[in-house]
């Protein structure tokens, strides 16, 4: 998660009311592709299956494409893996928070920055 001294800049995309991307769902697209199981991304994270699996569901249905395929499967076999425009939306996230953070440096963050409590609220 981009991060700027004290301050932390996150990137949230919403389909009309509808959270639809940020970091956390970026982050389990990523773990997703490493681990190929929605439930060992979700332990590598921190997260219980379900919450995993929720924000799965609300990805697939904000975005035109599935973002993440899944087989049932349990023991022998399943698992789940990006498609192609998981990638992509993955890919176009993180060049978007790169693009965010390097924009953001500057007078008007080291302002914000200036007006914070020393040790935060």
């Amino acid at each position: 998660m981009p991060r700027s001294g004290p301050l932390r800049i996150k990137v949230q995309l919403y389909a009309g009311e509808e959270p639809a991307f940020g970091p956390g769902r970026a982050d389990i697209l990523a773990a997703i592709d490493r681990e190929g199981s929605i439930s060992a991304a979700g332990r590598s994270l921190g997260m219980s299956y379900r919450f995993a699996w929720k924000l799965v569901e609300s990805m697939n249905s904000c975005f035109a494409e599935r973002l993440v395929e899944a087989a049932p499967g349990g023991p022998r076999g399943g698992g789940a893996a990006l498609t192609e425009a998981g990638r992509r939306v993955l890919a176009a996230y993180r060049r978007l928070e790169d693009q965010v953070m390097a924009s953001a440096q500057g007078e008007s963050l080291e302002a914000l920055r200036r007006l914070l409590r020393p040790s935060g609220p």
